[in-house]
């Protein structure tokens, strides 16, 4: 069987995601057995200089949906609205980019091969292949994003393990 771009990107995403949801339903059920205000962990950083639990859930969307929406207009630009404040916004935009992954057709992701992409930010230009932007842009930010929103709880002390980070795991049928 042949290896496709589809194969390494969609299904991941949608992985993952499950997983994300999962730590939403976690956290907010660990705030209200520990009578921890959401915001404690809607707002929590592992470092002032890094952005919040709720940046790297939304990030995980733009890094998923959005890289594939930035290949299908040629260019892609950073989500800088701000993120879901509530524990419920979080799962419905996780929900809602998943429902839309669920729709991509594996001959559209392989018909993206070769084409130009490009990064942009502010004065940033980055050019790159559809592919290579996929596998060395997007992926790697999807997984840092999912990891950190994943080790900013178990830092607020939600008894999470790595099953919760790695979600469903696609078993031989």
């Amino acid at each position: 069987m042949a290896f496709s771009l589809y194969d390494a990107t969609i299904p991941a995403y949608r992985q993952t995601l499950g997983a994300v949801a999962g730590l939403l339903t976690t956290a907010e059920a660990y705030c209200g057995e520990k009578r921890i205000p959401p915001e404690d962990i809607i707002d929590a950083r592992l470092a002032g200089d890094m952005l919040p639990f709720a940046y790297q859930v939304k990030s995980t969307t733009v890094h998923s949906l959005g890289s594939i929406e930035g290949v299908r207009r040629g260019v892609f630009s950073p989500d800088t609205t701000p993120a879901p404040q509530t524990f419920a916004a979080l799962r419905a935009r996780v929900a809602d980019t998943l429902q839309a992954l669920e729709s991509i057709q594996p001959a559209e992701v392989e018909s993206f091969m070769g084409r130009d992409m490009r990064f942009e930010f502010r004065e940033h230009r980055l050019e790159f292949t559809a592919e290579n932007f996929l596998l060395s842009f997007s992926l790697p930010n999807f997984y840092f994003h999912a990891t950190t929103a994943y080790d900013i709880l178990r830092w607020k002390g939600a008894h999470i393990g790595k099953r919760d980070f790695l979600g469903r795991l696609r078993l031989k049928a």
